[in-house]
C-alpha cells in the first residue's frame, strides 16, 4: 500500500474549491504516478472516471477510497452537466481515464470545455503519457525537424481516410506520431510502407511503453516489412513516431522517369490560372495534402491583382 507521507510542502501548492482536477495516471507503470497527482486524489471529495473499475483498483493501491462517478465517451455531455452542478456546490472533483492523460485520444475533452464555458477552473495534474515518453528517446527523428510534431491518435478505420493522412507525411516536415491497437498494427504499418515514398526516412515503434514487457524499435520504413515478418505476436498497446520528410519536393512519376516539382512553385504557378478552392480541391484529390493545408498554401500564392 502507498500509504507514506507526501514528501513536499504543501504550502506550495493551491487546491481550490469550485475546481475539476484534470489528473494523469500511469500508462502502464504504477511507480510513474506523481507525488501531486496522489495528493490530490486523496484530497478531492470524489473522482469522475472512465472505468470506475480500472480506477477502484488504481485507488486501493494507493490506499484511497473516494465516491466514484462513471464519466465516459458514451455518457460524456450529460455527465458532464452533473458533475458541474457537484463542483458548483463547493466541492473539489478529479477526472482520470482509464491510463495516461485525459482528453488525449481519452474522454475528458468535451468535459473540460463544458467547465470552461461555464466559467468554472480547471486544473491539470500532468503526469506520464506515451507521445511524449515515445517523444523523449526519438533522437534524430525528431531533431530532423527541430523538435517539431504532431500527433494524430489513432488513424480513422475507413482505408481510404487513412491513406490520404499516410499520403500527406509524404509532403510534411514535421515528425508524426500515432497510437494503434494491436489487431490493427500490421496492417497500419504496412500500409505506412506501401504509401512512403521515402522509405528510407526513420521509424520508431514503441509497444507496451511503461510496462514490464516495453520493447522500443528503432528502423526505416524499407525495413517494416521484415519487422512485421519477425514477430511472433501483436499483442500490447503501440505508439508509432515516423519521421518527417523535409523536402517540399513532390515527385511527379509519368511512367518513365521521375522528377521533383517544388510545392511551393506549383501552387504560384497554378494560381496565374485557377482559384485557391480549384487548387485545393486538385492537390487534395491527388493526395498532396489535405484541403484546408493546400487552400491555404494557395492564398499564400495567390498573385496579387492588377
Amino acid at each position: 500500500m502507498m500509504n507514506d507521507p507526501i514528501p513536499f510542502d504543501l504550502s506550495l501548492q493551491d487546491f481550490p474549491l469550485n475546481c475539476l482536477y484534470i489528473v494523469a495516471t500511469p500508462i502502464g507503470n504504477l511507480a510513474d504516478l506523481t507525488l501531486r497527482a496522489r495528493y490530490v486524489l486523496s484530497l478531492v471529495d470524489g473522482i469522475a472516471c472512465e472505468d470506475t473499475r480500472h480506477t477502484s483498483h488504481l485507488l486501493n493501491s494507493l490506499g484511497i477510497q473516494k465516491p466514484l462517478f462513471s464519466l465516459h465517451q458514451h455518457n460524456e455531455n450529460e455527465a458532464a452537466e452533473k458533475l458541474i452542478s457537484m463542483v458548483k456546490s463547493g466541492s473539489r472533483w478529479a477526472y482520470v481515464s482509464d491510463a495516461g492523460t485525459p482528453g488525449v485520444s481519452d474522454p475528458g475533452a468535451r468535459l473540460t470545455s463544458k467547465f470552461i464555458r461555464a466559467g468554472m477552473r480547471v486544473i491539470p495534474i500532468p503526469g506520464v503519457s506515451a507521445i511524449t515518453t515515445l517523444l523523449s528517446v526519438a533522437g534524430e527523428a525528431l531533431e530532423k525537424s527541430h523538435g517539431l510534431f504532431q500527433f494524430y491518435g489513432f488513424l480513422p478505420t475507413k482505408k481510404n481516410e487513412r491513406l490520404q493522412i499516410l499520403n500527406q507525411l509524404n509532403f510534411c516536415s514535421l515528425a508524426t506520431l500515432f497510437y494503434e491497437a494491436p489487431q490493427r498494427i500490421e496492417k497500419m504499418l504496412t500500409e505506412v510502407w506501401e504509401s512512403t515514398i521515402n522509405k528510407n526516412r526513420s521509424v520508431i515503434i514503441g509497444r507496451e511503453l511503461t510496462k514490464k514487457f516495453e520493447t522500443l524499435s528503432h528502423l526505416t520504413v524499407a525495413e517494416l516489412p521484415q519487422w512485421l515478418k519477425l514477430q511472433e505476436t501483436f499483442k500490447g498497446e503501440f505508439s508509432i513516431l515516423i519521421q518527417g520528410e523535409p523536402s517540399t519536393n513532390m515527385p511527379i512519376v509519368d511512367g518513365t522517369s521521375e522528377v521533383n516539382v517544388n510545392i511551393n512553385l506549383l501552387a504560384a504557378n497554378l494560381a496565374g490560372y485557377l482559384g485557391s478552392k480549384q487548387i485545393a480541391e486538385i492537390f487534395s484529390t491527388v493526395g498532396i495534402m489535405s484541403k484546408n493545408d493546400a487552400y491555404q498554401l494557395a492564398l499564400a500564392n495567390k498573385k496579387p491583382s492588377t
